[in-house]
């Protein structure tokens, strides 16, 4: 992360799994946006009482307006610098971006990223859960429809190439 960045959309609750043949499960974290990388956050410092609270908010802000392009209160820069040196969270650069694209399923809305990252190609996918299940390991339970043609117009529009 650069001194200047600044977050231009934070998703909470988000839910990656992998497109890797015989992957199972997936992880949950934030999938933030800044004006020169996508990241995923999965290893937080971020209190819980605070996690709980924005998840809610989040939902009720999606039931209003589906656009993912929101921020939320109580992290910003400063929390996501401490947050990426934590080895195990992914930061890309755009350019490190080799196809990103959307679908809307009948559950709810997809995004899929493909990139690649020290030599090696990843493939995922992801959606934003409104409702999990616990027991007997955590997984999205109900997702939510969402609209991610400006996320998705957002890392185009600043890449310097595109397959």
């Amino acid at each position: 992360m650069q001194p200047d960045e600044k977050i231009q959309a934070h998703l909470v609750s988000v839910w990656r799994e992998s497109k890797k043949f015989l992957s199972i499960g997936g992880r949950e974290g934030m999938l933030i946006l800044t004006d020169k990388h996508l990241m995923f956050i999965h290893k937080t410092k971020a209190k819980m009482a605070w996690w709980k609270a924005i998840t809610q908010r989040q939902v009720v802000s999606f039931i209003k307006s589906k656009n993912t392009m929101i921020q939320h209160d109580g992290y910003g820069e400063k929390e996501l610098e401490v947050d990426l040196e934590d080895d195990r969270n992914v930061e890309l650069s755009f350019d490190d971006i080799s196809s990103i694209s959307f679908e809307e399923k009948e559950w709810g809305s997809l995004l899929h990223l493909e990139y690649e990252k020290d030599g090696k190609e990843e493939k995922f996918q992801f959606s934003i859960a409104q409702d999990w299940v616990k027991y007997p390991a955590k997984e999205p339970m109900k997702h939510m429809k969402v609209d991610w043609s400006p996320f998705v117009k957002y890392i185009k529009d600043r890449q310097k190439f595109t397959k």
